[in-house]
């Protein structure tokens, strides 16, 4: 176990419901988002990560937008994404926009990219499903060129080419982290050490200890490809209150609304209170009391040798002051619980 360990949180912007019972407009939700990360800057969070979707029921497509804004009103927390969808975008300007967030933020930006797991944004900005693999392949070896080298020359099959090309505004000597989200795939895996990133396991369900063997396969990868052994990283969804049984509470109708949507456009089966329970029980659900979740982070982190945890405080419409007494908790009591278990 590294001794630098990292806590941070996650959030797509979960559309909540008002004081009538309606959605709230996304407008407002983003401006929640904001207060959300400026509390847990004070709470001693080490990142805040926001999710890019393009759905009724999440609100961040730009997150970089908002990192901004939060960047302004900050002054130590960490600063990315969770994930931008790379696949959709273009790599010049992932490095730009992040490039530009560094520099205004002080070196506090980071992001993470991945595929997503929703597919509106390929048709909204032209791309085929089809073309999933290859998107991905070759827009994530562009990226992690424009990180390396001061002039580029690239080619490929999903986007013009690029001949010495300097790209504004260039990164400081410090450079910037990037993660790669993984959902559990031995090939993403692979791909991850191949470009030498920092890997971001999504652990959405079932026992955390079932990744072990692609942090067995990552390490094997860095040592047969000759790549340094980068911090590995979960993300995890979860929620806080001040007992467990409050916290069940809270968390599992706005669980279930959103599950019962996302299954009932997917074809899945209905959520029930027991496979809730379940989840929070043994799987990968942090749902509790600042204890209980800080003894479930500590066990994940120590099992998989993690150098970061990133939960997602949020699934569903929780109310936005649920969430921010969430964020509280997870700053002021379960991040020094979680340091103080891992010695």
């Amino acid at each position: 176990m590294t001794t630098e360990i990292s806590l941070g949180l996650d959030t797509f912007g979960d559309v909540t419901h008002g004081a009538n019972g309606q959605p709230k407009p996304q407008d407002q939700v983003l401006r929640d988002v904001v207060e959300q990360a400026v509390l847990a800057d004070q709470s001693g969070v080490d990142f805040i990560g926001l999710g890019e979707h393009h759905r009724p029921d999440f609100a961040i497509s730009a997150p970089e937008i908002v990192l901004a804004a939060i960047a302004g009103r900050t002054r130590r927390i960490r600063l990315g994404t969770a994930v931008t969808v790379l696949s959709t975008d273009d790599p010049v300007r992932v490095f730009q926009r992040f490039s530009t967030l560094n520099a205004v933020s002080n070196g506090r930006a980071e992001v993470i990219v991945g595929r997503g797991s929703f597919t509106e944004s390929y048709p909204l900005f032209g791309y085929a499903l089809d073309d999933y693999e290859q998107l991905f392949e070759e827009k994530l070896d562009l990226l992690a060129r424009l990180l390396r080298e001061d002039r580029v020359t690239w080619s490929g099959q999903t986007r013009s080419g690029l001949t010495d090309a300097k790209v504004y505004p260039p990164l400081g000597p410090e450079g910037m982290p990037v993660w790669v989200g993984v959902g559990g795939s031995p090939e993403s895996v692979v791909r991850v050490v191949r470009q030498d990133l920092q890997l971001m396991l999504a652990i959405i369900g079932g026992d955390a200890r079932r990744f072990l063997p692609y942090v067995d396969l990552y390490k094997r990868a860095c040592a047969q490809l000759g790549k340094p052994e980068r911090p590995i990283g979960v993300h995890s969804p979860g929620f806080i209150a001040e007992t467990d049984a409050e916290a069940r509470e809270i968390a599992f109708p706005a669980h279930a609304e959103m599950f019962g949507r996302l299954g009932r456009e997917r074809g899945w089966p209905p959520v029930t209170k027991d496979r809730f329970l379940d989840e929070v029980e043994h799987g990968a659900l942090y749902v509790g009391s600042p204890e209980t979740v800080a003894q479930k982070i500590a066990a994940t982190m120590r099992d998989l040798g993690l150098a970061r945890f990133d939960l997602k405080y949020v699934t569903g419409p929780v109310p936005h002051e649920a969430q921010m007494n969430c964020v509280r908790l997870y700053g002021e009591k379960v991040i020094p619980r979680v340091r103080d278990l891992l010695g």
